[in-house]
Order: structure tokens, then C-alpha cells, then sequence
């Protein structure tokens, strides 16, 4: 007897179809599972025939070959037993196997058959409506894969239930796409009017949301610096349905999705300095997503920048340009979106204080030049705006707070993307925000008039401005004329945007 059922190998958001061969012939008896498979797989047969005891099925005691083929493929995770054991009801003719030819399956078994949740159900049911068949998926995960469009969904909660629901004797109803509610409540939203002073550094802030810019905050300890790129995504314009399906994809694959609900405000990520390489960029065993894909179309906020390693820091460099991160393993080539925000903040040097006399180390100045030196020259280059954050005065924390709310800083950012937006689709361009612009389009898009360009030459000449440097100026230089609704790019526009470099004297 012979039966066979699809189901899904992730390598990233793209998704491979795995043919779950099931045969069953006679000789000595053994449960085989083939085809490159990992401990987790490879255990999917104890699990399968746990699963069958509970429900008193008969289990067949004659030799069972599972190919899970293309047998080149690294098979991994528990995703598998489901299929396995629909694959061995339909070659028992138990279930009948022409029906379930119409759907991928996915799911893990408890040694009770109760279905338990996994990851990845999302990407996996929008392949199965590309291909134009149905998913089945464990019930937790049912909201996630409603998301998928108009396909046939079967979501059940135990084994029992999907071959009841095949037999006829109930009907499984097809599972309600979620979404998830907001972060915090009214009264709890972190709000940029909380923060006392800084207004230069809610200027930066805002210029970084309405362009996409990235920003590193360089201040003494208890600025604000935190304080402020927390208050970053209050000020964001919200996912649109496009941008929230990519995010919950990628949290679909990590395994990071709260109840399969679809993810409707902006990630902000902010992990320890003690994360790993891996942590920060991806990879591990299974080749996992990372911090940065986790922001992908959101913020990722690194505290203490020099505390980070070296490695991790440096590999930030080509996502930071590309948008995506390529993770290379023996075993996986996999490629994650990762188009997220840079917010960076450090001391100026290890004690935090190399400024003021009366507190800093016995190294100073010495020790910020070797604090400093931490980020290499290429990576402090690749951030648009570099901002100084003063120590809050004393006057300042002792005043009422008094200036604008988040509300009102993001109808500011709204108008400014809007505006962005409508130029690029009226150019035929995919992208949406200044920071992704480079090349013929930037020359078109942000040539700055002559009195401009003239204080531009003169600042790159003697800054040593590099080319990326010298675009970069650019491209903030166009946020900032956007903000204020001007059409070109004028001096004051570059005047503010090199305030916004860490500059060498020549």
C-alpha cells in the first residue's frame, strides 16, 4: 500500500515542497523514515505511533518506508508528523488518499494526537494558495494561515478531529484570520512630549522617522538617549497590509508570532550587547532569522554600540545597504528581508563623562578616542545622521513638560512620507522613503541649487567627505526639503544635514 501527502521545508521566506511517500509492504517489521532527515524527524515516528495507540488505531505490524523526498533536501523540525501519519491513514485506506492530494500539511503531534502549535504556518499557506490546494495546520495556528487569502483551511485540534472531519462525522469550521491589539494602551504610549529638553535631538528624531534615516545618538549617561528611540515608533506612519504580511512571515518563521496574529505596528527590536553574531544577523543550526530581519520595515535599536562585538557590528554592514541578509552554512543558503532602521546610542567614551572635568576618567581625553574606535570607519559611515545629545540642564528637568506630543510630530512624518511616496510612484520606483535612494534617481530627485552645491564641494573637500558620505548629505538634505514641503533642495538644507555628520577636519 502506498500514500503519499505534501508538505513544506522552510529555507527563509521561501518555501519548498517536500513529498511525504508512505509504503507499507511485507517483510520484518520497521518504521524507516528517509531523505535526509534531522533527530527531530527522525523521532516523528515515535511520536506518529504514540499518536495512533491513543486513538486505539491499529498500527500496521509490517515493514513502513517514509521517503520525505526530494531526498537532497535537509529536512528538520517536528512539522513533519502530521503529514506522516495523514500519509499512513491514507495507505491503510483509513483516510482516502484522493482527498487529501488537495492540501499541504503541516503540524506536530503530542504523544495524545493532540496537534501542537509550530512555526512558519504563514509563508507555507500562502505557497499552498499559489499552488492552488488547501493547508491543514494545527488549530493554534488556524488565525495565522487565514491570512493566506481564500483557501480551503482545515485547522483541528487533535488527530481525531481531521479524520472525523474526512469520514464526515463532524465539520471543522473554517478558522478566523487575527490580529494582533495594540502594544500598549491609552495612558501608556510612550510619548515624545515625556522627554524634557533635547529639542535639537527631537529634531534628528524626527528627521530620521520622515526619511528612513538611520541615527546615532552620542551622549553622556542620562540623556534621554534611550528615552528618545524608544519614542521612535510612536511616531512611524503604521504598516501597510503589504509591509504587515512581510513582517508576520518573518516572526512566522522564527517561531515569534503571538497566537498566528497578524503584526500591525512597527517591530522595534532592541537586543543586549551580549547578543551573539548569530543573534544579531542569523543563523544557528536551522539557520534561524535574526534581530535584524526581526525589524525588518521597523527600528533596531542598539544600546551601547561599542559594547557590541566587533564581528556582529561589521556584519551589519551589508544589510544596512542591501535590505536583506545572506546566511551561508554548510547546510542552508538562506536569504531574510531585513530593510530596517538603524537607532544607535553610545557614551562618549567608557565612563560617559570625558566632557566634564570635574568627572571624567584619569585616561581623558584619551579614552573616547579608544572607546570611539570600537566602530570602524565604514560602519559609522553608512548612518545618515550623527547626533551629539547634550546632558540635560537642571532648568530643564525642573520645568513642566511642554513640548510636542508624538501626535502631533507624526502627522509632520506622515505628510513628509506621503510626499515621498507619491514622487517615487510617479517615477515608476519601488521604494518609498529618501534612504533608499542612490544613484541617477538621487541625482534627479535631490541635485541641490547652485548655492547648495557650491557649500556641499566645499564641505567634502574639506571634511573629507567620502562618496558615500557625500551622498548621504544628500539624501537627508532631500528629507529635510520634503518636511518643508520645498520642491528643491536648497543650502539651508545642506547646511543642516552636514550638522548632521561626524566630521574630520582636514
Amino acid at each position: 500500500m502506498f500514500g503519499r501527502l505534501s508538505t513544506v521545508a522552510f529555507q527563509g521566506v521561501d518555501v519548498i515542497t517536500i513529498d511525504v511517500q508512505v509504503q507499507i509492504i511485507s517483510g520484518q517489521h520497521a518504521f524507516m523514515v528517509v531523505g535526509l532527515p534531522d533527530k527531530a524527524v527522525a523521532e516523528s515516528r515515535e511520536r506518529v505511533r504514540s499518536a495512533f495507540e491513543s486513538l486505539g488505531l491499529s498500527f500496521p505490524w509490517r515493514r513502513i518506508v517514509v521517503n520525505l523526498a526530494p531526498a537532497d533536501v535537509q529536512k528538520e523540525g517536528s512539522h513533519y508528523d502530521l503529514p506522516i501519519a495523514l500519509g499512513l491513514l491514507a495507505a491503510t485506506k483509513v483516510l482516502p488518499g484522493d482527498v487529501l492530494e488537495d492540501y499541504i500539511a503541516l503540524g506536530e503531534l503530542s504523544l495524545d494526537s493532540r496537534l501542537a502549535p509550530i512555526s512558519g504556518v504563514l509563508p507555507a499557506a500562502l505557497h499552498a494558495a499559489s499552488l492552488g490546494k488547501g493547508i491543514i495546520c494545527p488549530k493554534a495556528c488556524g488565525g495565522e494561515a487565514a491570512w493566506a487569502g481564500d483557501i480551503p483551511i482545515l485547522a483541528p485540534a487533535t488527530l481525531l478531529a481531521l479524520i472525523n472531519h474526512f469520514k464526515g462525522v463532524q465539520v471543522l469550521s473554517p478558522p478566523e484570520p487575527m490580529m494582533e491589539e495594540a502594544a500598549l494602551g491609552p495612558g501608556r504610549v510612550l510619548d515624545l512630549r515625556d522627554i524634557k529638553g533635547q529639542e535639537t535631538a527631537k529634531r534628528a528624531l524626527e528627521v530620521a522617522a520622515s526619511g528612513g534615516h538611520n541615527l546615532l545618538m552620542l551622549g553622556p549617561p542620562g540623556s534621554g538617549k534611550s528615552m528618545m528611540a524608544a519614542r521612535l515608533p510612536g511616531i512611524l506612519p503604521p504598516l501597510t497590509p503589504s509591509e504587515a504580511l512581510d513582517v508576520t512571515m518573518v516572526h512566522s518563521l522564527a517561531g515569534q508570532l503571538n497566537e498566528g496574529k497578524l503584526i500591525r505596528t512597527r517591530p522595534f527590536r532592541d537586543p543586549h550587547h551580549s547578543a551573539s553574531m548569530p543573534a544579531l544577523v542569523g543563523g544557528g543550526l536551522r539557520a534561524q532569522p535574526g534581530e535584524i530581519s526581526l525589524a525588518h520595515k521597523g527600528v533596531l535599536f542598539l544600546d551601547e554600540l561599542p559594547e557590541f562585538s566587533r564581528a556582529g557590528l561589521e556584519a551589519l554592514r551589508q544589510p544596512l545597504e542591501s535590505g536583506k541578509v545572506v546566511i551561508s552554512r554548510a547546510n542552508a543558503h538562506v536569504t531574510y528581508p531585513s530593510q530596517f532602521q538603524l537607532v544607535a546610542a553610545m557614551n562618549p567614551c567608557r565612563c560617559g563623562y570625558v566632557s566634564d572635568a570635574d568627572r571624567a576618567c584619569s585616561r581623558a581625553p584619551r579614552c573616547a578616542a579608544d572607546y570611539q574606535s570600537k566602530i570602524s570607519g565604514p560602519l559609522f559611515d553608512r548612518i545618515d545622521l550623527h547626533m551629539e545629545v547634550a546632558e540635560v540642564s537642571a532648568e530643564d528637568l525642573t520645568k513642566p513638560a511642554t513640548g510636542e506630543t508624538s501626535a502631533v510630530v507624526a502627522e509632520r512624518v506622515k505628510r513628509a512620507r506621503d510626499l515621498q511616496e507619491a514622487r517615487y510612484q510617479a517615477l515608476g520606483m519601488s521604494i518609498r522613503l529618501n534612504a533608499h535612494a542612490d544613484g541617477e534617481l538621487l541625482d534627479e530627485i535631490a541635485t541641490p541649487d547652485e548655492e547648495g552645491l557650491a557649500l556641499l564641494k566645499k564641505a567634502a573637500e574639506r571634511f573629507k567627505l567620502s562618496a558615500r558620505g557625500y551622498r548621504r548629505v544628500i539624501r537627508v538634505s532631500r528629507t529635510l526639503a520634503d518636511m518643508e514641503g520645498a520642491d528643491g533642495v536648497l543650502k539651508r538644507h545642506i547646511a543642516e544635514a552636514l550638522s548632521y555628520r561626524r566630521l574630520h577636519v582636514k
